[in-house]
């Protein structure tokens, strides 16, 4: 089987020194984090470089080669603290429908999860990069509307809509998350080797990707709907 973009898959003893050093990513970080600092983006900015770091830097690189279940994990960095964050930073995408974002976030997710196209994600660097840019860009703009465009923090239907175009997204991750977790067998063979050096099964490997998928996954967000929507509804009654 091919090797995938993080290297081949990491066992427990040598996970600290599974360091992603490839030039084109670190200077493509440098770039981004000299661009943040042009811009006075702060603390948000700093946040995004970070979580950009530890998703593509360091040893969860690899670990994601070996198990399913940090592939999830990285996921959740991309969409839910780095998307953000650089939504925070650097609202590139404030004036795109916040319908758009969430359905590209949605796909991206759907297709991550689809054993045909992760088996050509295995195969292929460009195409993981493409995967990874359509996760992290729609979350990004999807993001850069709702956290930073001040129209939808006040009053109206547009604010509500967000609430539950958020709490949709939140479906998604609880669905897939259900799916990792209950399917009767293993969906993701490149893992088999790599879950046995860390003592896990391969399905076991599966559904602690569900799990997480669920915990840190569908519940923040879902509580964040809530609390979208709880403030929209008390303000439409104050206004």
């Amino acid at each position: 089987m091919d090797q995938p973009y993080c290297g081949p898959g990491v066992a427990p003893d040598g996970l600290w020194t599974a360091w992603n050093t490839d030039p084109p990513l670190l200077i493509g970080l440098a770039v981004l984090a000299w661009a943040m600092w042009r811009r006075g983006a702060g603390r948000a900015g700093g946040i995004a470089i970070i979580a950009l770091a530890v998703a593509f830097v360091s040893p969860l690189c690899a670990l994601t080669v070996s198990l399913f279940s940090a592939r999830a994990a990285h996921h959740l960095i991309l969409a839910g603290v780095a998307a953000p964050a650089l939504a925070l930073a650097w609202p590139v995408a404030r004036r795109l429908p916040a319908q758009v974002g969430a359905a590209g976030m949605a796909a991206a997710m759907a297709a991550w999860h689809l054993p045909s196209v992760y088996d050509a994600i295995w195969r292929s660097d460009a195409i993981y990069w493409a995967m990874q840019a359509a996760l992290l860009l729609p979350a990004w703009a999807f993001w850069s509307v709702v956290l930073t465009d001040r129209e939808t923090r006040s009053l109206g239907t547009q604010a509500l809509g967000h609430s539950f175009l958020t709490l949709g997204l939140a479906g998604v991750m609880g669905f897939l998350g259900a799916i990792l977790t209950f399917a009767p067998g293993v969906l993701y063979l490149q893992h088999v080797d790599g879950a046995a050096l860390w003592g896990f099964s391969a399905i076991d490997d599966q559904r602690l990707a569900g799990l997480i998928l669920w915990v840190p996954g569908f519940l923040p967000m879902a509580a964040l709907a809530a609390w979208m929507l709880r403030r929209s509804w008390r303000q439409g009654f104050a206004a």
